[in-house]
């Protein structure tokens, strides 16, 4: 399930504003389905943001994040045009990725 991102990116002054929506169940293991068979662990546990190939955040997320998440990020230093990625990877091993140019 390669996950898809929308991600935006604006200038604010000097601050480049970040935000992406990342689709993601983020089950944590300790549910049960209909038939009270428990339902697998699948949760989002990196995210990085990059600005022009350069790392602005690395974070290490768990299974307390909220299904569909959403990250909120400012940085100094991006300019109109310059390119803002977003990416993913679960406990699964799949990956997500989400990229755009900032406005």
């Amino acid at each position: 399930m390669a996950g898809k991102i929308r991600i935006r990116a604006q200038l604010d002054g000097d601050t480049c504003e970040v935000k992406a929506l990342m689709r993601h169940p983020m089950e944590t293991g300790l549910r049960k389905d209909q038939a009270g068979e428990p339902i697998p662990a699948n949760y989002i546990e990196e995210v990085t943001v990059t600005h022009n190939d350069k790392v602005v955040v690395h974070g290490y997320w768990g299974a307390a994040v909220s299904a569909n998440p959403f990250l909120g990020v400012r940085f100094a230093g991006g300019q109109a045009g310059d390119k803002v990625t977003v990416s993913w990877r679960d406990n699964t091993g799949e990956t997500g990725e989400g990229e755009t140019t900032i406005r």
